[in-house]
């Protein structure tokens, strides 16, 4: 996967990033749950059905993490990205299921310029995963710090 060539300046407040669909499996919510989050309802079918879920559902961290993975591929950020200092307000709205397919999309809600580092600045965006029926799933807001583009 390359990096674009996105620097803090190219970060337009209001603009929308979307992502293709990915559809996730049996096997991979699985195999997340047996690596990450080993709860019965991501991991074992027959009490998932007896769970309040009816079913096997993927984990929520598994869901945000494909729902990011789409948008970085789709471009939302690049070379420029120095990482997040955090999320705020992570919601999980509906249970994803196997067979379920994802979007992923995100609006830059602001963006300022660092008040102690003059070669970066503050992107503040809200993240959306919904599923094949536009139902929202999961939600929530991220702070990314991001450089300035270099000058020659």
């Amino acid at each position: 996967m390359s990096r674009s060539e996105r620097w803090f300046e190219d970060y337009t407040v209001g603009e929308v990033i979307r992502a293709d669909g990915v559809t996730v499996s049996e096997a991979e919510i699985l195999s997340f749950a047996f690596t990450y989050d080993p709860q019965p309802f991501h991991l074992d079918r027959l009490a998932a059905e007896a769970s309040p879920y009816g079913g096997l559902i993927a984990s929520g961290w598994q869901t945000g993490l494909l729902g990011f993975r789409m948008l970085l591929q789709a471009g939302l950020l690049g070379k420029g990205s120095m990482g997040s200092p955090g999320l705020d307000e992570i919601r999980w709205f509906k249970p994803v299921r196997p067979g379920d397919t994802l979007f992923g999309r995100a609006s830059i809600e602001d963006k300022r310029e660092s008040a102690s580092k003059p070669d970066r600045g503050i992107v503040k965006m809200k993240y959306w995963i919904e599923n094949q029926k536009g139902e929202t799933v999961m939600s929530f807001f991220g702070t990314q710090m991001v450089l300035k583009r270099p000058q020659p």
